[in-house]
């Protein structure tokens, strides 16, 4: 055998023998690479933990495939590719795209059930050289694991950006929108929400679309506090039962047993969530002949109980020249009453600054007649979620208020170092109990002066969690403004603030993820789009056609001798 043949098979054995032990290493050794600069395709622990409570099959149906625009391909490849990383880790979840609008004769039925789940589609203009076409997309997924279903959003609102900047903005969230989902679709309900009644909270009704989201990942219940007057202990056990307490725009003073009856649930470990107004005023109020009301300061006989935690709210209002759009009837043309759109300041709309995982990312947050909060030293953590604009300022109370107020005029100089209020805090640590040092409104053998490491979150605005209401009086979605057609982010804001105190996954901390998106300018490629085309195209296959002669052309020296 000659020389070179036996050298030609060595070298076959040797790369055969290294090929078969990298193989059976990598059956036992499991490890994957992400070479992103961002690392978007590395899960976090959290996603990691997620994914091994799928014991059973779990499907998930993406309802974005076919002739997509652009940017929803993009979105689609990285829901593809990060779907593709959940199973690697784990082969019981399964997924498929699927076009409902690819067969005509099942399309009309399929799309309708859609609707009926809440999967709304978008329409999309797309603009192609300056040729404009319409592309209706429905950016969702279904999660189905015994023969529960969980609905998820693929495609995040985000009030007046572009379609790019959504797809940015839920490429960012991708990771939390599909693990939070096969959390919920396969972890079991723990956790106890309570709904606080009996001081004039908001009705359920106002309340629907929040108690309905909440019911995805908790149990839930309405906890009247009116039996604190004939047996208080009964009460504070029964709440304790709780791992968080939302207290949504009371508007009649607690008693001081009430008070205890909260006091010690907090001690005892209990999140507690604050939507409180201390001004009397609301829009409904607002129409009427006169197109005015009066706002007064309202006495929930709270005060020294938010005094000992930390903080205060003051009883004024924020006036805000970012706020938002309103419309309102300036007279009538023939039999038509005309409309025009006005900003109202009393109604804050918030773009986040924090990048507290609460709130990072989250678009704008409307706000109803907004109260200032101030924070005070006392040795609690304290964390700034939400303030107004630099061009904000308070209006003390007793005010009257009228729709006429959309006609003033204003300059920087009205809001001078009055600006940044702060409308909603997160509180963190060891609180002090509020009657630490006092005589006890009730006899609790159990009472603790100083509680647990606790979190509780306070929201200068009771309507920031209200939903509006349809001509049929059946509740909208929260966030959504019937008057303008914009939908803002209230309902995302309130279910983090929620998942955030109760959350023992950190599942939450994903939202902190950022992902860097390389995009193509598309005006550039417009102006230079021969050119481009060329270097996307063509270059690549001059490139093989030149490598291909020069490689025959040694190939044939090499031989030909």
């Amino acid at each position: 055998m000659k020389p070179s043949i036996k050298q030609n098979l060595k070298t076959l054995g040797i790369t055969i023998f290294i090929l078969v032990v990298l193989n059976v290493l990598g059956t036992l050794f499991f490890h994957r690479f992400d070479l992103t600069k961002d690392k978007r395709y590395t899960l976090s622990p959290t996603s990691l933990g997620i994914i091994k409570q799928v014991q059973n099959p779990l499907s998930i149906k993406i309802y974005m495939a076919g002739d997509l625009p652009a940017d929803f391909r993009r979105l689609q490849q990285e829901t593809k590719q990060l779907l593709e990383e959940f199973q690697a880790y784990n082969n019981n979840i399964v997924f498929e795209f699927v076009d409902p609008l690819e067969n005509e004769d099942e399309s009309e039925e399929l799309t309708k059930s859609l609707f009926q789940k809440g999967l709304t589609p978008v329409n999309i203009t797309v603009d192609d050289k300056g040729k404009q076409s319409q592309a209706m997309v429905f950016p969702w997924a279904v999660a189905v694991y015994n023969n529960k279903e969980v609905n998820i959003p693929l495609l995040k609102n985000i009030m007046g950006a572009s379609t790019t900047q959504k797809v940015i903005g839920s490429i960012q969230h991708l990771e939390y929108s599909i693990a939070d989902a096969i959390n919920k679709v396969t972890k079991n309900k723990q956790k106890k929400v309570a709904i606080i009644k009996g001081n004039g909270e908001l009705n359920e009704i106002h309340i629907a679309k929040m108690l309905m989201q909440i019911r995805e990942s908790y149990f839930i219940g309405p906890f009247t506090l009116d039996s604190v007057a004939k047996d208080p202990n009964g009460t504070l056990n029964a709440l304790k039962k709780y791992d968080l307490a939302i207290i949504s725009k009371p508007t009649e003073k607690f008693s001081d047993e009430e008070k205890e009856v909260l006091d010690q649930f907090i001690m005892n470990g209990g999140k507690t969530i604050w939507l409180i107004d201390q001004v009397a005023a609301d829009m409904d109020s607002l129409y009427n002949d006169a197109g005015a009301t009066l706002a007064y300061p309202r006495d929930l006989n709270l005060n020294d109980m938010f005094f000992k935690y930390g903080f205060r709210i003051n009883p004024d209002l924020i006036k805000d020249e970012y706020g938002s759009p309103i419309k309102l009837a300036t007279g009538e043309q023939g039999s038509a009453t005309q409309y025009q759109d006005f900003i109202w300041k009393f109604a804050p709309q918030v773009y986040p600054k924090s990048q507290h995982p609460i709130v990072k990312n989250l678009g704008g947050i409307k706000f109803d007649f907004a109260n200032p909060i101030d924070t005070l030293k006392n040795g609690i953590k304290k964390t700034v979620l939400l303030q107004s604009s630099q061009y904000s300022k308070t209006i003390g109370t007793p005010a009257e208020i009228n729709l006429n107020m959309v006609t003033e005029k204003s300059t920087p100089q009205d809001y001078l170092n009055k600006g940044n209020q702060n409308l909603a805090v997160l509180l963190e640590g060891s609180f002090h109990s509020a009657f630490e040092n006092r005589v006890l409104p009730f006899k609790d053998n159990s009472f603790t002066a100083k509680g647990k490491p606790n979190k509780m979150i306070v929201i200068a605005d009771g309507d920031i969690a209200k939903n509006q209401l349809d001509k049929n009086m059946m509740p909208v979605e929260l966030g959504y403004d019937q008057r303008t057609g914009n939908l803002y982010d209230n309902k995302d804001f309130i279910m983090n603030c929620i998942n955030y105190l109760l959350d023992d996954t950190g599942l939450i901390n994903i939202r902190s993820k950022d992902v860097e998106l390389p995009l193509l300018d598309k005006e550039k490629v417009y102006e230079s789009y021969t050119q481009t085309q060329f270097i996307t195209i063509g270059v690549p296959i001059l490139i093989l056609t030149v490598f291909g002669l020069v490689f025959t052309f040694v190939r044939k020296r090499k031989y030909s001798k």
